[in-house]
């Protein structure tokens, strides 16, 4: 057997779909499964970095997606309690410094482009209402149970790739482990999206507005044209829920209470922000072990089911494009041995992807920083020149 029988892919998230393109780009075929009935309108906005939109330029999917982005000219930075500006952080030479734009996107735009240049390539089936629920491999191959219309059904290819999730089905079955579950960070995302015309102006810019407070943070920047604004709210909760009984449990409704109590002591133009979304999605945040492997035999994981990614460093989407990306440069280096090709992609991504991983989880930790910390880090960007501050990010974004 040899690359040319399909890889099947688990997930048919941002991971799984790049990931299938990038081995059509090589002439490798794929069989991709998702759950969801549908490709639906999950989440709110992202930030694509330079390192994710080289991927997506490559793979013919950029192009359509800067019709509906915004490209932020600055990273501006604030402090919650009185709203002074303590920092900016150039984007506009993005393409120039790094190699590609730096955009912000709706989620659903960026699944939406993923989804239409994959239907449109022969060598990639979707199959939608798809769980997988097993699979057993050999040196022959991978085989997979999935459930489809309510009956239990087999597939078989050269290798699989488990792109489904935090709470990856792949992952739990390839690593057998009590201790490799699932944990909440204590941390909890709140999204709402505004419709810009019934903001002031100043939201509308295409700006990306990061404010620091005390055990919390709120992130805001406007999508599609500057016709909508995306608000996230990041907040240290003692949420307590149930998500392996409720498995949609990142997409319930928040008591909006909660969060304008949290954010009372902020400037009234942040409060302002958060009382306009008469809505709020609460998603909290999980985490898992770092893997030192990405990859057993013709079982490889990808994105949130290798590295979930806490959102400090706007990473996650990206470091999932950038999956992809190694995963099929592997293939194509060796592609009769996928065993082979996994084991790369694994080497090739562990070290960056756990870097990435350790780096968000100390920002967090930055920006909810109180008293003395606070003090301090807001004295340091004051004291950092626009320069400094935008080659802090050349580790991550020109690589």
């Amino acid at each position: 057997m040899t690359t040319q029988e399909p890889f099947v892919i688990a997930g048919g998230g941002v991971g799984g779909l790049t990931a299938a393109l990038a081995l059509a780009q090589i002439g490798v075929p794929s069989l991709l499964f998702e759950r969801a009935s549908a490709f639906r309108e999950v989440g709110a906005g992202l930030q694509l970095s330079p390192n994710a939109c080289r991927v997506l330029r490559r793979l013919g999917v950029l192009e359509a997606l800067m019709e509906l982005a915004v490209q932020p000219q600055y990273v501006r930075l604030r402090r919650g309690s009185d709203g002074a500006d303590l920092a900016r952080v150039p984007l506009d030479d993005a393409e120039k410094r790094w190699g590609a734009p730096y955009i912000a996107v709706h989620r659903a735009d960026l699944l939406a482009a993923l989804v239409e240049r994959a239907r449109a390539e022969n060598l990639i089936q979707i199959s939608n209402d798809s769980s997988l629920t097993g699979f057993i491999q050999d040196e022959k191959g991978v085989a997979v149970t999935y459930r489809f219309d309510g009956e239990f059904r087999r597939a078989s290819g050269a290798a699989l790739i488990g792109a489904d999730g935090v709470r990856s089905m792949t992952r739990s079955r390839l690593i057998q482990n009590g201790a490799d579950m699932p944990a909440f960070t204590g941390h909890t995302a709140w999204r709402a999206i505004l419709p810009a015309a019934t903001l002031p102006e100043t939201f509308r810019r295409p700006v990306a507005n990061l404010w620091f407070g005390e055990r919390a943070h709120l992130v805001h920047y406007p999508l599609r044209g500057g016709s909508i604004v995306n608000v996230v709210a990041l907040v240290e909760d003692s949420w307590r829920g149930e998500p392996e009984s409720d498995p949609e449990f990142w997409d319930n409704e928040g008591d909006r209470k909660f969060l304008l109590n949290r954010f009372k002591s902020w400037r009234s133009e942040a409060r302002d922000l958060i009382e306009a979304g008469e809505t709020w999605l609460r998603w909290p945040l999980f985490d898992r072990p770092p893997l030192d492997s990405f990859a057993q035999g013709r079982v490889g994981l990808l994105g949130d089911a290798a590295h979930p990614m806490l959102p400090y460093l706007a990473q996650g989407a990206a470091q999932a494009i950038e999956d992809a990306a190694a995963l099929a440069a592997a293939v194509a280096a060796d592609r009769d041995n996928p065993a082979a090709a996994l084991t790369a992609y694994s080497v090739a991504r562990v070290i960056r992807s756990r870097k990435v991983q350790e780096g968000a989880r100390a920002q967090g930790q930055i920006y909810h920083l109180s008293g003395v910390k606070a003090f301090a880090r807001d004295l340091a960007l004051r004291f950092s020149t626009p320069g400094m501050l935008r080659g802090r990010q050349d580790w991550i974004y020109a690589q």
